[in-house]
């Protein structure tokens, strides 16, 4: 978790954007609201758990799930 920096591009195991790092909570990526997606999702932040990521390469925080899963996956708040 200690790699993982503002603005970084999380994506699926799939490569499939996922969100952006707004920054890390706790055991959390926050993810920022421009990715929060639409209708009563719109505006929140969501959050990624660090158990679903596998791997920091570069300027992206890649996910074990693939990114249709993984956005099933996030706590909204």
């Amino acid at each position: 978790m200690q790699d993982i920096k503002e603005h970084m591009e999380v994506i699926g195991a799939d490569g499939v954007h996922v969100g952006t790092v707004d920054h890390v909570e706790g055991n959390r990526i926050k993810l920022t609201k421009k990715d929060s997606g639409e209708g009563s999702h719109k505006g929140h932040h969501h959050f990624i758990d660090k158990g679903l990521v596998a791997d920091v390469e570069g300027d992206k925080v890649r996910l074990s799930a693939i990114g249709a899963v993984a956005v099933t996956m996030e706590e909204e708040k």
